[in-house]
């Protein structure tokens, strides 16, 4: 653990918020304040290492930590002083030591889970590993020319490539980087939607219970390292902003900033992300029967920032579906872009779509997909239809203003809820249906409150202490939906399809044993991929050391004793994806090979793979 990088992360994160509020006039509750200052850094970085990298101003930590103390600085000097808070036992303060205890629980499953292997699970996670180390030694967020070999970087925004990359600058070990953050931004996410929340509905009451009700329910979010981690934590700042504009027009900047963030951080969650805006946006305008300047302009001016990066790298993308689009040989042009639309978001895309059951939605389980896990759980499952038939059957206050919230979620609702459902209901378009999912958690956990209070009302009827319906209703969603969720996320991830063998992957464990960032060799792509994934170093953007790899399994022991020598790598590996690429015969030959030419001595062997020292 490197406790100076969880320091600096907070630094960055607090300082940069800090700088983009200064000037904005902000909640007096201190704790919500200074806690929302974190995760409107949190989505500023994003955007500002986009903007530097564009300036061709090195990515680096240094650089990230004087920008994000400049105001802070000043604000010192200006003052003479640091104020120190005066902290009342309020029940705002009460609600948010609540949270705080939601925020340390949910920290402590996804953490646990995290560490309880050594490698990284499935496959995404090892490229991002990939992007992430590329992106902290070349301080440069831009590929080579032609080098393309990258999965998470140029053309992909490589938002949280950047975040994780000056995180790892000051971390020796990527492995704990991307585990220990990403959790921890997944976590602090449920402070962030508390107070979205609060500002959303006007009530404090009804924001703790729907914090409480998305930590639990098992479709939200897993610890999976993935840039969906960051781009979905970041919704609730970037809707907070917006509801802060209410109290001062300034937080649009804010606004524009979160929104950015998102933007460069995963494509298709921006998309939704979108959407839920325009949603949010028509009812605000609906109701006030005026045009909402500042909100507008947020998403748009979000929206510009993030083609600082889609205009700069990605204009080839966009430039090649434009011709053909043009090119096609539809009947129109508005033909042409429909059918284009439709083949890039099909109703069955994504790798785990599929028709979805009520059983999926009904039985939270706690063998799940640990990507994007699905499911709600009985009892949440019955507050929430409880819920929308509360909500429909009292209809006509929906048509006052202060309740535009409530048209918000339930639209909020429909759009996820048939964004998932794209293939049950065979939809013209798709978006990836499966990620929708903890879309979806969002809206049902913040009208679930609605239930909640009409169950609270119904029992004081019966002269019922609301405290035990609360008690009850508490422990009920644990057991059929947190108990689930949080099996699944402290459960033994696999470590990707890739592998031929757990002889194989504890094989490569070994390799930990050794100094951070020895450089190891591997005879196939997919291995020196994962290598960085171990804390070891095998560089994939290098041209000479790819080219090479390919003819390696040619060369004789001399030969390649003489290359690695000159490469200054240590060790190489010799496993089971090697018999899958080049025979057990042949690759059996080559271990004898190198043993018997004395330029290489075993170090560790078992039945999944041998490790060579180079001597």
């Amino acid at each position: 653990m490197s406790y100076l990088t969880i320091l600096l992360f907070f630094i960055y994160t607090y300082g940069l918020g800090l700088s983009i509020t200064f000037f904005i006039k902000n909640s007096e509750n201190f704790l919500e304040r200074n806690l929302m200052r974190i995760g409107i850094g949190l989505g500023i970085l994003p955007i500002l290492g986009i903007f530097l990298n564009l300036l061709h101003i090195p990515l680096d930590w240094k650089i990230f930590l004087l920008l994000s103390l400049i105001i802070p600085c000043y604000s010192i000097i200006k003052k003479k002083k640091i104020v120190t808070p005066s902290l009342k036992l309020t029940k705002s303060n009460i609600n948010i030591i609540v949270v705080l205890i939601i925020f340390l629980l949910t920290l402590f499953m996804y953490e646990k889970g995290a560490f309880k292997y050594d490698y990284l699970e499935d496959d995404d996670p090892w490229h991002y590993a990939q992007s992430v180390k590329y992106i902290s030694i070349e301080k440069t967020a831009y590929e080579q020319e032609d080098m393309n070999v990258l999965s998470y970087t140029d053309p992909y925004p490589p938002g949280y490539g950047i975040f994780m990359a000056i995180l790892h600058q000051t971390s020796s070990s990527i492995n704990w980087t991307l585990k220990f953050f990403n959790a921890l931004i997944i976590s602090l996410g449920v402070f962030f939607f508390y107070f979205f929340v609060k500002e959303f509905t006007g009530n404090k009451n009804k924001a703790l219970f729907s914090t409480f009700v998305l930590a639990a329910i098992p479709c939200y979010l897993s610890h999976f390292i993935w840039s969906h981690s960051l781009a979905v934590t970041l919704f609730f700042p970037a809707l907070y902003c917006l509801e802060m504009i209410k109290n001062d027009k300034k937080w649009m900047y804010a606004s524009v900033l979160v929104i950015g963030g998102i933007f460069v951080a995963q494509p298709s969650q921006s998309i939704k992300f979108g959407i839920m805006f325009s949603i949010l946006f028509l009812v605000k305008l609906f109701f006030q029967r005026k045009f909402l300047k500042h909100i507008f302009f947020s998403g748009i001016g979000g929206l510009i920032l993030s083609l600082s990066w889609w205009l700069s790298k990605g204009r080839s993308l966009f430039f090649n579906i434009n011709r053909q689009v043009i090119n096609s040989e539809s009947t129109s042009f508005m033909t042409g872009i429909i059918s284009r639309i439709q083949r890039e978001f099909a109703y069955d895309g994504g790798s785990a779509t599929r028709a979805y059951s009520f059983n999926d939605f009904f039985i939270a389980k706690s063998q799940n997909l640990i990507n994007n896990p699905i499911g709600v759980g009985i009892v949440l499952s019955i507050l929430a239809v409880i819920s929308l038939i509360y909500v429909l059957i009292k209809y006509k206050p929906l048509l006052k203003e202060k309740n535009h919230w409530i048209v918000i979620t339930l639209l909020w609702l429909l759009f996820t809820f048939l964004g998932i459902n794209s293939m049950t209901f065979n939809l013209p378009v798709g978006l990836y249906a499966f990620r929708f999912w903890m879309l979806f958690a969002i809206p049902l956990s913040i009208l679930s409150a609605e239930g909640m209070w009409f169950l609270i009302a119904l029992g004081k009827k019966f002269r019922i202490n609301k405290y035990i319906i609360i008690i009850i209703m508490i422990l009920s969603i644990i057991f059929t939906s947190g108990y689930q969720k949080y099996n699944l996320n402290t459960a033994m991830w696999p470590p990707g399809a890739t592998w031929t063998s757990y002889d194989e992957v504890n094989g490569y464990l070994w390799l930990k044993t050794l100094p951070v960032n020895t450089k190891i060799f591997a005879f196939t792509r997919q291995r020196s991929d994962y290598i960085i994934g171990f804390d070891k170093f095998m560089c994939v953007w290098c041209k000479e050391d790819m080219d090479s790899q390919k003819e390696a399994i040619n060369k004789t022991a001399e030969e390649l004793h003489n290359w690695l020598k000159r490469k200054e790598y240590e060790y190489l590996t010799i496993g089971g994806k090697e018999v899958m690429e080049f025979g057990i015969n042949n690759t059996n030959d080559k271990i004898n090979e190198y043993i018997s030419s004395g330029l290489f001595q075993p170090v560790h062997q078992n039945k999944g793979v041998i490790i060579l020292k180079v001597i």
